[in-house]
């Protein structure tokens, strides 16, 4: 499930920053998440990070770079990509974090507990501590780090055409981030490896849309705090950061075809789209004054949106709710039934992420071990049928997470408009209750709980009034014919 991204932009530290700060605290204890780890997993951490097992192979003759937002530390995937032929070879180094981490130690039973790792504003919950994930396991600049090294090989059409990794001591050259690089890029100062990256990504987003796939173009949410001042706003993604994905993806999807041709694996499964989900995004789309026309396939309109765009942004995230379902299912012999991802329209494996996803670290070494013509691990073959539901609570509390602090930051948004109208579509009627529902107000987006004194018009635009933006309750709430209150 894509997921959205807050991050905070305070000009000082009033009142508005110490009460958003406050409420992640209270999220995080009502969560019982923590960004500390015991003293015995980092007193492990530590040992682990000083005695690392290391590979044979030296690579550090490939010039490695990362491409991450510019305050990560967490870097868990180098990148380099070169001409073959009318074709290109990509290397994509993956952060080793079982050169780091055995199974059944500290750390790992830690990384159980948490699954991955939570984000929100400018708060985080590492997977990992920070001496291996920001440090020692990082792929950081100028360091020489184990990895999991992925060869593939990609045609001129952009369809990769054979897959292998191995382990391998690599160097990333430099640190970069996505604005430095769509800027050298649009100047025309980029490096080949960036051109590269562009015409693999251009050409994979046409295989995509071949196979009926879709990237969800997620954009990050600023929060911007000035004074007692709250807005929240969507900045513009850059063109490089859907090139970097589809890399990842274009490695995720030749992982999974390596543990289907095998019989064993750990796969990344979505159902198909509910079709009274689509209904409901129809009806946001109106909301939001986006033409959808009725016989427009869904991945086809997602790709019209241009998320540069408020609107357009915002109907992105609102297109996450037909991704439900998304789970892991691991195999040791017969294929699951369900074994594909339908965003991608493709059979996928999350393999790119290990610093940040539990579920990462086994599914590479299922790979490794194919490559290598050896047994998969007995320690890995062991989780095969506990590791999705340990994914599924952890992927439910990183929801929790994300969800809370999004209700926080939109109640505070809302906290002096109280008594306000707003222009909005009814996009969901509680099936109990014909009075109740959901309204999506497109400016600002925002999709809250509203409530009639008589059955609500799904699908009609409405003028609604904001009757509750309680920021300690994280409730927004809406009325369609009755006055205002002041949340208590």
């Amino acid at each position: 499930m894509p997921t959205r991204v807050l991050s905070l932009h305070s000009r000082d530290e009033g009142v508005a920053a110490h009460t958003l700060r406050d409420g992640i605290a209270r999220i995080q204890a009502e969560l019982h998440v923590t960004s500390d780890f015991p003293d015995e997993v980092e007193a492990a951490a530590a040992q682990a990070a000083a005695r690392p097992r290391l590979p044979s192979l030296d690579r550090t003759d490939l010039p490695f770079v990362t491409i991450d937002p510019a305050s990560a530390m967490d870097l868990d995937q180098a990148m380099h990509i070169e001409r073959a032929g009318d074709g290109y070879t990509v290397y994509y180094a993956i952060a080793d974090v079982a050169a780091f981490v055995t199974a059944g130690d500290p750390v790992d039973l830690e990384a159980h507990r948490r699954g991955e790792t939570l984000y929100g504003a400018d708060s985080k919950i590492p997977l990992h501590p920070k001496v291996i994930s920001e440090d020692a396991g990082s792929l950081l600049a100028g360091q020489v780090r184990p990895a999991l090294l992925w060869e593939v090989a990609v045609d001129a059409t952009g369809e990769g055409t054979s897959i292998q990794v191995q382990r391998a001591l690599v160097k990333s050259r430099e640190k970069l981030s996505y604005d430095g690089v769509q800027q050298a890029i649009d100047d025309g100062t980029a490096p080949e490896v960036f051109t590269l990256l562009k015409e693999i990504g251009q050409l994979r987003l046409a295989k995509e849309a071949e196979r009926g796939g879709v990237s969800l173009p997620l954009p990050e949410q600023e929060i911007d705090i000035a004074g007692d001042r709250w807005q929240l706003e969507f900045r513009e993604q850059h063109a490089v950061e859907q090139w970097n994905a589809q890399i990842s993806l274009l490695v995720g999807i030749g992982a999974a075809t390596l543990m289907m041709q095998a019989g064993v694996g750990f796969l990344r499964t979505l159902p198909p789209a509910d079709p009274r989900d689509l209904k409901r995004l129809h009806r946001t789309a109106r909301s939001l004054q986006i033409d959808w026309p009725a016989d427009q396939p869904y991945p086809e309109f997602i790709r019209s949106l241009d998320p540069t765009q408020s609107r357009d942004a915002a109907m992105v995230v609102a297109s996450t709710r037909v991704l439900r379902g998304a789970a892991y299912v691991g195999f040791d012999g017969a294929v699951p039934p369900q074994a594909r991802q339908a965003a991608i329209a493709a059979e996928y494996a999350h393999v790119t992420a290990p610093l940040r996803r539990l579920a990462d670290r086994y599914a590479g070494e299922i790979c490794l071990a194919i490559c290598a013509g050896q047994p998969v691990p007995q320690w890995v073959l062991d989780e095969l049928d506990t590791l999705p539901e340990t994914m599924r609570d952890s992927a439910r509390r990183a929801s929790q997470y994300e969800n809370a602090i999004l209700s926080l930051v939109e109640a505070a948004v809302l906290q002096h408009r109280v008594g306000e109208e707003f222009a909005g579509v009814v996009v969901e009627v509680d099936d109990r209750d014909e009075r109740r529902g959901d309204v999506s107000i497109p400016s600002p987006a925002i999709e809250a709980v509203v409530t009639s004194d008589r059955p609500l018009p799904l699908g009609d635009a409405v003028t609604v009034t904001l009757t509750k933006a309680d920021v300690n309750a994280r409730q927004v709430a809406f009325s369609l014919g009755a006055q205002a209150t002041v949340a208590p």
